[in-house]
């Protein structure tokens, strides 16, 4: 079986590491250089792509083509708006429906607008632009003849990025450092995806840890501070809580980071 790997990046990557430790083929898309080093050290097998150039779209679906039909596809690239108006995952996808067997793509809980508390059965309501485009992009994905999942994660921290960020916590899925919003580490949503693409669970789940947690509770644990948030307190305009539990479940997934506190065990603050 081939696996597609669509969007090498910070996520894509671990996903493609995932997939190739297990001894599974996969082909992962690079558009820069310097991106094929990673790929090639996750074990994959680097192939050039562009979602946003035609020829490149239909380089893509001689390629699957050519593994027989039955490859299965991680849409890991955000949307856009492409010319002459058609959204980039449906411009791919387009050409792709006699290849592929199976499309999980990483979304985002931005296709939840302004819901302040989310699990498995809230509809997608979005209110930005951004939002918008992730539900049209996951239409794309869901009415497909492959089978299909669809992840919308919560924001996404790791080595480098939010909580981790080398120079300190940053947050910028947060409207202010008090607002209450749900998070996901990267390799949980790595290994949720690789074991999306072997499963034949559908529908669109959203992702997330445990424990939602506002930015001052965040900078507060990295810093070693002994503070604890007021009690009993409504969560302040902008927050956001998710639950991510049925997913996790439903494919057979135990969080590493159940909570962000498990991600700073092994860190050194500057201040500690």
């Amino acid at each position: 079986m081939t696996h597609l790997v669509l969007g090498c990046g910070f996520t894509g990557v671990r996903v493609a590491r995932l997939l190739a430790a297990r001894g599974e083929r996969v082909l992962g898309a690079v558009r820069r250089a310097g991106e094929e080093r990673a790929v090639v050290d996750a074990g994959a097998e680097p192939f050039a792509f562009d979602a946003d150039v035609p020829a490149s779209r239909e380089e893509l679906a001689r390629r699957c083509a050519r593994e027989g039909g039955g490859a299965r596809v991680l849409v890991a690239f955000p949307p856009a708006r492409l010319a002459p108006g058609v959204e980039r995952t449906a411009a791919v996808l387009g050409g792709l429906h006699a290849h592929v067997a199976r499309v999980v793509q990483l979304s985002s809980t931005a296709v939840y607008g302004g819901a302040a508390r989310v699990d498995a059965a809230t509809e997608a309501a979005p209110t930005s632009e951004r939002g918008a485009l992730y539900v049209e992009a996951e239409r794309a994905v869901r009415e497909g003849p492959w089978s299909s999942l669809v992840l919308r994660a919560a924001a996404i921290y790791g080595p480098g990025r939010g909580l981790l960020a080398e120079s300190g916590p940053r947050f910028t899925h947060a409207r202010s450092l008090d607002a209450v919003v749900s998070r996901i580490h990267v390799d949980d949503l790595a290994a949720l995806a690789a074991a999306a693409l072997a499963s034949e669970l559908e529908g669109a789940w959203p992702v997330a840890d445990m424990e939602p947690a506002s930015g001052r509770t965040l900078l507060a644990a990295w810093s070693g501070a002994a503070w604890t948030p007021p009690a009993d307190r409504p969560d302040p305009p902008g927050s956001r809580r998710v639950d991510g539990t049925a997913v996790a479940g439903a494919l057979g997934v135990r969080l590493r980071h159940p909570s962000f506190r498990s991600a700073l065990d092994p860190l050194s603050a500057p201040s500690r």
